[in-house]
C-alpha cells in the first residue's frame, strides 16, 4: 500500500480494514479486484455527517472533530502533531464515532462491531499520522489521492 507501510501495527492492513478507513475518511467503498463491480454505497444512517468525498464523519477532519468533542482531543493531536502517538481504546474511539457509524462500517467491511472498532482503534493512530506528515490536516481529496495510490 506504499504509503501505509508501517502506519499499523505488525504492517497488516486487511482488506475489510482498508475499508472501513476509506469509508471513515474519503467516503468510498475500496473495491479488492478490477473483475468486481464496486458495491453500491448503502443509504448513510440519519444522524451521521456524510460528505460525498469526506466519508462518513466529513473525511480525517470531521474524524478528527468527534475525537475532540468526544474529548479525546489530547490524543487526536497526538496523532497530527510530530511526537508520540497517544493510543485510543477501543471503547473510546466507538463512543466519539457514534453506534450509527459504527454500525455503518461494521455493515461494509462485514466485520463485527468489536473487532472493527479493535483494529481502527490500532490503526488509526498510525493513519493519521502518516496523512500528516508535517502536523497539518490536508483536504479530502488530498487524502483521498492517498487511499488510491
Amino acid at each position: 500500500m506504499g504509503l501505509f507501510d508501517n502506519a499499523v501495527p505488525g504492517g497488516n492492513i486487511t482488506k475489510p480494514l482498508m475499508i472501513a478507513l476509506g469509508a471513515l475518511l474519503v467516503g468510498k467503498m475500496l473495491s479488492g479486484r478490477s473483475e468486481e463491480p464496486a458495491a453500491p454505497q448503502a443509504p448513510v444512517p440519519a444522524g451521521t455527517d456524510a460528505s460525498a468525498d469526506g466519508g462518513l464523519l466529513g473525511g480525517l477532519g470531521g474524524l478528527l472533530g468527534k475525537l475532540k468533542d468526544a474529548g479525546h482531543g489530547n490524543v487526536a493531536d497526538s496523532w497530527v502533531g510530530t511526537g508520540q502517538n497517544q493510543p485510543i481504546n477501543p471503547g473510546d474511539l466507538g463512543s466519539a464515532l457514534g453506534p450509527a457509524v459504527i454500525r455503518e462500517i461494521a455493515q461494509r467491511t462485514g466485520m463485527n462491531e468489536q473487532e472493527l472498532l479493535q483494529q481502527l482503534s490500532q490503526a488509526l493512530p498510525g493513519i493519521v499520522d502518516k496523512l500528516t506528515p508535517n502536523g497539518q490536516v490536508p483536504q479530502n481529496h488530498q487524502v483521498a489521492s492517498a487511499f488510491n495510490s
